[in-house]
């Protein structure tokens, strides 16, 4: 009997660690596209947490497919949100218009927030045979990444499947819900984006963060 409950007892620790390691990315048909996807995770979003607005940052993972909001607060720096995201096609720095990938920057040389638009009434036409449809959510953050134009992060009406994951054209998408969120407790003109490239890890501050925190996630390829 004793034999078994220890038996038991190291089933239950491993447990989370089996369960993490069945998250995958895994390819799909999105609408005659091969597109990738993999398992959502639980949105945070706590803006209790937020002393200062204007001291916020994005920073995005191309790796694992989030949107994180951070502030810095005096020497710490915390999480305020979390985002499911759903990044280019194509992996890889963007060099032109049409390549189907999301470029990236360095914590060094930011992108920034220069516009958010009304975009709930926007439609696009993805060549897929749906037509011109509604699709950016309500809101448009876009964003100024030099060498490119028209990147921004929006939300996913009528692709809502794709997040996360990587299907766009090259924008970020979230959840319309998300986007929302995004909008009302965080985003501001001029905010700081960073996008990491598809091979960078967690930053310093982040491990410390989640640590910290007490931060858990499905995901972390």
């Amino acid at each position: 009997m004793r034999k078994r409950t220890i038996i038991y007892i190291l089933f239950l620790l491993l447990l989370p660690v089996a369960m993490a390691g069945q998250v995958r990315e895994y390819e799909v048909n999105d609408h005659g596209k091969i597109a990738i996807r993999t398992e959502g995770d639980v949105r945070i979003s706590r803006p209790d947490l937020v002393k200062k607005k204007k001291n916020c940052f994005i920073l995005m993972s191309k790796k694992d497919y989030y949107l994180y909001v951070y502030e810095a607060q005096c020497k710490d720096t915390v999480l305020v949100a979390r985002y499911d995201a759903c990044f280019s096609l194509k992996k890889g720095q963007k060099h032109r218009k049409g390549d189907m990938k999301t470029p990236h920057c360095t914590f060094k040389n930011p992108f920034k927030i220069s516009e958010i638009a009304d975009a709930s009434k926007w439609k696009h036409d993805f060549g897929d045979g749906r037509g011109n449809i509604l699709a950016y959510g309500n809101y448009f953050l876009r964003l100024v990444t030099p060498g490119s134009r028209g990147i921004g992060i929006h939300g996913s009406t009528n692709n809502r499947e794709s997040v996360p994951g990587r299907a766009s054209e090259g924008c970020i998408r979230l959840l319309d819900e998300d986007i929302i969120d995004l909008r009302k407790n965080y985003a501001f003109v001029g905010m700081k984006v960073i996008i990491k490239a598809e091979d960078v890890d967690d930053l310093p501050f982040e491990k410390r963060a989640f640590e910290r925190q007490g931060i858990n996630r499905k995901r972390h390829f």
